[in-house]
């Protein structure tokens, strides 16, 4: 449980709740500058996010929030009226220094300082990255680096940021296998229906899992790039389906927009080449001049003039 420095009117500590990884028990109780709250350039939804940085940066969590309607805590004697349930799980920030390197690339194209590529007026704080070890010590894995004297310059390689990113992927299968995580078809009814995995999910279920999960925090065209370097099928393209029969007239429905006059029986502009019985043939050669037709014979009779 963190406390927020700004004391809201009541003089009461506004807080929060907050599950977060062990190596912040320290700083929940005594609360230091080593431990921060910071928004960041998402790279998933190019907007901000939040990030806490853990004893100056060692560790980077991603913060997110669950929130109901009329919600509230009760901590102590006081009731904080932000209901939020805070979770922060560690991420690696070279997943948040990759979107600058790829922008960098494609504007320049050349070996630059890595101060002069992490730069963002909308989120001044991204400098912030370069100050954590873990990033300093894994630029290698998706940049070509230059060492001219004591500086280095780098430039972003995508064939080296997909070799990292499939060791991502590979080491995410193997958390999924070991959690005995459901995947494949049945995944999204696993809570409700399924406890044990089918027998027939496959490995390119893992895989495509595994990168769905991964590619959260990519951009669009990495991500597409990535599901190709891993060899995953498109289904964007549905299955060709096999041409279907044309049904019988017979057997198409009547759709009410349809001109029903089209069936009267005294429609002149309907084909008249169905045969006709012996019968028929010699009706229509009788001579019907003078003849009433049957429905006169029930019609009411006129009323006599006085």
């Amino acid at each position: 449980m963190v406390s927020r420095r700004k004391a809201p009117r009541s003089g009461q500590s506004e807080q929060w709740v907050l599950l977060a990884p062990e190596s912040l028990s320290g700083d929940a109780k005594n609360l230091s500058d080593e431990t921060v709250f910071v928004k960041l350039r998402a790279p998933f939804a190019d907007k901000g996010a939040m990030f806490l940085f853990i004893n100056s940066g060692q560790q980077i969590c991603e913060v997110k929030a669950f929130h109901e309607e009329y919600r509230s805590w009760f901590i102590g004697q006081t009731v904080q009226q932000d209901g939020r349930l805070l979770i922060a799980t560690p991420i690696d920030p070279l997943f948040l220094v990759l979107p600058y390197l790829i922008k960098a690339d494609k504007e320049q194209g050349k070996f630059q300082p890595v101060e002069q590529i992490v730069v963002d007026e909308e989120f001044p704080s991204c400098g912030m990255l370069l100050q954590c070890t873990p990033v300093a010590k894994s630029l290698h894995h998706v940049t070509e680096e230059k060492e001219i004297g004591s500086k280095k310059f780098h430039k972003y390689s995508k064939e080296k940021a997909l070799v990292w990113l499939k060791k991502k992927v590979d080491q995410t299968v193997k958390v999924l296998k070991s959690s005995k995580v459901c995947v494949g078809g049945g995944v999204q009814s696993a809570t409700f229906i399924r406890s044990t995995q089918g027998s027939d999910v496959k490995e390119e279920d893992y895989t495509r899992y595994a990168h769905g999960l991964i590619s959260e925090y990519l951009t669009e065209d990495l991500r597409e790039d990535l599901s190709k370097y891993l060899g995953l099928p498109d289904l964007s393209s549905p299955t060709p389906e096999p041409p279907v029969k044309k049904r019988r007239v017979s057997d198409a429905p009547v759709e009410a927009d349809e001109d029903y006059t089209k069936y009267n029986s005294d429609n002149k502009s309907r084909k008249s080449n169905s045969k006709m019985t012996a019968a028929q043939k010699s009706l229509a050669k009788v001579d019907k001049s003078g003849m009433k037709n049957i429905s006169a014979f029930f019609s009411p009779k006129a009323k006599a003039a006085k």
